[in-house]
């Protein structure tokens, strides 16, 4: 079900139907040393929908023990970074911050390689009419990142604000928009994220018109980057989202961060 409006700014929920595919691995490749890229064909794909940027599928790792998550099949949330239904492929970009499942089958990912997905089940699809755009996170958000600044149209004013590693995490996009982004290194800010975040984006100001402001991390580093940007930059709560992608310590989390 989708709900419509013509209203300016009107912000979109989809349902999609969901079920399982079964995807091959074309081709990998090292994005930088800690992003892999994936590169997956399927003949299953003819009614695949992904209609936001920050879209989630799950991947289900069958070949790890699932005794490690009491006895539940392995699966974990991960952003389509690029897809094309009818040659029926899909790109998966795989960010190598932890020991884990993903990371393991990942990294000995191969050529001819099978790996089951599930969803979309549905799409938060935000429009590109507002006058610009700020997308901040980390790595695991930069796969939906790198989506959302190659779809908005020539000349929309957008800037990234993301915490990386070290330079060699950094990452170029192909856009049309009018792109600004700004790095935050650990390797020279430390490690509290949201604190490097905050100091990057203190030096810009807020553009004029109406913005949405998009972000997604840690969940702790997302609910403090959503304070700051409701409660010292006063942008208005209806035009953001702010997500924790993942949650120290705890498999498997994603949380929609809302007051």
């Amino acid at each position: 079900m989708t709900e419509t409006t013509t209203e300016p700014h009107a912000i979109r929920r989809m349902r999609h139907e969901t079920r399982r595919r079964l995807l091959t691995v074309m081709a990998v490749d090292r994005l930088t040393p800690r992003m892999l890229r994936i590169h997956f064909a399927s003949d299953d794909f003819a009614d695949f929908v992904s209609a936001a940027p920050d879209d989630h599928i799950k991947l289900f790792f069958p070949d790890v023990d699932p005794a490690v998550e009491g006895g539940k099949p392995v699966m974990r949330d991960f952003t389509p970074r690029a897809f094309d239904v009818a040659k029926g492929t899909l790109t998966i970009d795989f960010a190598l911050h932890e020991a884990g499942p993903a990371t393991q089958w990942a990294a000995g990912a191969t050529v001819g390689q099978t790996l089951e997905i599930g969803g979309p089940r549905g799409s938060m699809v935000v429009p590109d009419d507002f006058d610009w755009y700020w997308l901040i996170g980390d790595e695991t958000a930069l796969p939906a990142i790198g989506r959302w600044v190659e779809q908005l149209p020539a000349g929309k004013p957008v800037l990234t604000a993301a915490v990386i590693a070290d330079a060699g995490e950094i990452q170029s996009f192909d856009a049309r928009a009018d792109w600004d982004s700004l790095w935050s290194l650990r390797s020279e800010a430390g490690a509290d994220d949201a604190a490097a975040l905050k100091a990057a984006l203190d030096r810009k100001a807020l553009p004029a018109g109406d913005g949405f402001v998009w972000i997604a991390a840690e969940s702790s580093v997302a609910r403090a980057l959503r304070a700051y940007v409701v409660e010292e930059r006063g942008h208005p709560k209806v035009w953001m989202k702010a997500s924790g992608y993942w949650k120290r310590g705890e498999a498997d989390a994603h949380e929609r961060i809302d007051d």
